[in-house]
């Protein structure tokens, strides 16, 4: 986890920075003596956001980076992008898919400002409601552009979301809880914007599963772990069904989903520990909601508000 930035104007320097933080690749410039680079790479388990300002034109080819990688162009263009089956030039405002974890991909940058997105594949399966199926594998982006513009610009809002709230703030992103919803959030974020062959809807089989003694294995589970990390599947998993068995357990009896149920729980340990705090103890409301899973201020404070009719400020002070 941290934050590192990366300032040259040598372009073996630059190649030699790239090679580290993606994966083996040879880049080339017409330009060799006037080559500046600017990038800035923000890491949490699992994920990492970089923002790259290439002042030079560079061809790319780059090996399978195993890793989910997206771009965001901000200004210039990359050009004769190609991987399998695929070749497109991307241009300010597009969100792209690189290439899927496995394939090599080469293309050209254009004097460019643009944003990278990796997150392990690992955490799509975590939050697609697909089950334990090992014939159809593990979750895939199908296409290497969203649906449509404005699921894109969603995509691209939860990046820069978790890039200047969760990852750019070294507090935050230290906090176990908040690191792993982030992850979960930008992985949830994806599959809304992207073709993907997660299956959503619940099985025959899953609404046999969904009966209340599931629920209350997995609320069982949420509350004895509630301080820890926790996705859908860890859930599903305790209460010994699918995901989509459990999501549809939770909807059917409780008119809610498991995340916004673990949401809840978390908010209850952070209400005990402000009005358990003690006077002049040094705890700060920021602290607590940290703690607990909630990186924006503004928002911990509205749920609160909405939970239990106060703020959380009046809770610690009184």
């Amino acid at each position: 986890m941290g934050s590192l930035v990366f300032d040259s104007d040598d372009l073996r320097a630059t190649e030699a920075f790239l090679c580290e933080a993606y994966a083996r690749m040879t880049i080339s410039s017409g330009t060799p003596d006037s080559s500046p680079a600017r990038i800035r790479r923000d890491t949490i388990p699992s994920v990492s956001i970089d923002e790259l300002e290439l002042g030079f034109d560079m061809s790319y080819a780059v090996e399978p980076l195993g890793r989910i990688c997206l771009c965001l162009v901000h200004e210039g263009t990359l050009e004769d992008h190609t991987y399998q089956g695929v070749r497109d030039d991307f241009g300010p405002g597009d969100m792209v898919l690189l290439a899927p974890p496995d394939l090599p991909y080469a293309g050209r940058v254009r004097t460019a400002r643009y944003n990278i997105t990796m997150l392990d594949p690992a955490l799509l399966d975590q939050v697609a409601a697909s089950g334990p199926e090992p014939a159809r594998g593990p979750v895939r982006l199908t296409g290497h552009r969203p649906h449509s513009q404005a699921a894109g610009r969603r995509l691209a809002n939860t990046i820069t979301y978790l890039r200047d709230h969760v990852l750019g703030d070294p507090a935050t992103a230290g906090q176990p809880l908040i690191a792993a919803a982030g992850g979960q959030l930008l992985a949830a974020s994806v599959l809304a914007a992207f073709p993907n062959t997660a299956q959503t809807e619940p099985t025959a089989q899953d609404r046999t599963d969904a009966h209340p003694a599931t629920l209350r294995r997995a609320v069982a589970h949420i509350e004895d772990h509630a301080d820890q990390p926790l996705t859908v599947a860890d859930i599903a998993a305790a209460a010994h069904v699918t995901v989509r068995a459990l999501q549809y357990a939770f909807r059917r009896h409780l008119d809610t989903t498991p995340l916004a149920y673990l949401r809840r729980v978390r908010l209850a340990h952070a209400h005990r520990e402000l009005r358990e705090a003690p006077p002049m103890g040094g705890l700060t409301v920021a602290d607590v909601a940290a703690r607990w899973g909630f990186p924006h201020a503004g928002r911990f404070a509205a749920l609160y508000r909405e939970a239990y009719g106060t703020s959380p400020s009046d809770t610690l002070r009184g």
